[in-house]
């Protein structure tokens, strides 16, 4: 489980191609802390550490994975936000974000407001995928709170410190996203149906 608060940025040092799999290596700050075996969010992608190399960790993605998130995109050079999992008794500053990318959005807009960037996604709207305004939402792996709540849209606005930290600051009009939508919406979505 993870919280959407971005601990720092990857770069994406080299990818490898195995059947229907991809092996990155990611350099970061954290990599050197990080154990085989450990769960890190990816650009929202939950994935788990395979290699160690001295400041590069390398995880690898199925083609499901791929399917369902931006990472098939990803080329040398770009960056990566990163998490790592949430530790029991710590605060939970963002909200309950389980690493599974229910789908992609892509950018339609960035737009400058007095202090900070409002950016609007649009998606393929589902029954189980929705937004509420003031409700929470993951993108690329970032708690955010839904403003402009529309059937297949929602926007979100970013300050400036959020930019700086997260790959948010590189993002253009036209490029994909990782959605993951809130876990309790989902439970609350669920339920009406089984109750309907």
């Amino acid at each position: 489980m993870f919280t959407g608060i971005i601990e720092t940025i990857g770069t994406v040092q080299k990818i490898e191609s195995e059947l229907s799999n991809l092996h990155f290596y990611i350099e970061s700050a954290i990599s050197d802390e990080l154990k085989v075996d450990q769960s890190v969010s990816h650009n929202g992608v939950c994935l788990t550490v395979v290699q160690l190399e001295p400041g590069i960790h390398k995880v690898t993605a199925i083609k499901e994975t791929l399917e369902k998130s931006n990472l098939g995109m990803l080329k040398e050079g770009d960056a990566v936000n990163l998490e790592r999992c949430t530790q029991i008794g710590g605060r939970l500053d963002g909200h309950i974000v389980q690493g599974h990318v229910d789908q992609t959005a892509i950018c339609v807009a960035a737009d400058p407001q007095d202090g900070s960037v409002l950016f609007t996604f649009e998606y393929e709207p589902g029954p189980k995928n929705l937004t509420v305004e003031k409700g929470s939402i993951t993108v690329n792996g970032i708690s955010l709170t839904v403003v402009n709540s529309e059937r297949n849209s929602f926007s979100v606005a970013i300050i400036p410190f959020t930019l700086e930290h997260t790959n948010m600051k590189d993002l253009q009009v036209g490029q994909t996203v990782n959605l993951e939508f809130d876990i309790i919406g989902k439970y609350v979505t669920r339920i009406m149906e089984l109750r309907g």
